[in-house]
């Protein structure tokens, strides 16, 4: 195969880490390896306690979302409580 049709590895690595992800019902592309990473890269302040949020659907606990890895297709949702309901 002629070299300039190889991708480099760093272009072959940069597309892998790439997921497309889901953030409430908005598709997009994402490296971010957890909902914590994914949550400071779309600008929603994790130290804040004014939201809550799922994965596919599941209620992640706070305490876990820096341990929450994503995978290609997740579907998060960020929701905030609505005061007088």
């Amino acid at each position: 195969m002629p070299p300039e049709l190889v991708a480099s590895p760093s272009a072959q690595t940069a597309q892998a880490a790439t997921l497309a992800l889901s953030l409430n019902g908005q598709s997009l592309r994402s490296a971010a390896a957890s909902l914590h990473e994914l949550l400071a890269e779309r600008g929603f302040d994790p130290a804040r306690g004014e939201f809550a949020c799922a994965v596919n659907g599941s209620f992640v606990p706070r305490a876990q979302w820096a341990a929450q890895r994503l995978a290609d297709g997740d579907c998060v949702d960020v929701v905030a409580p609505v005061v007088g309901g």
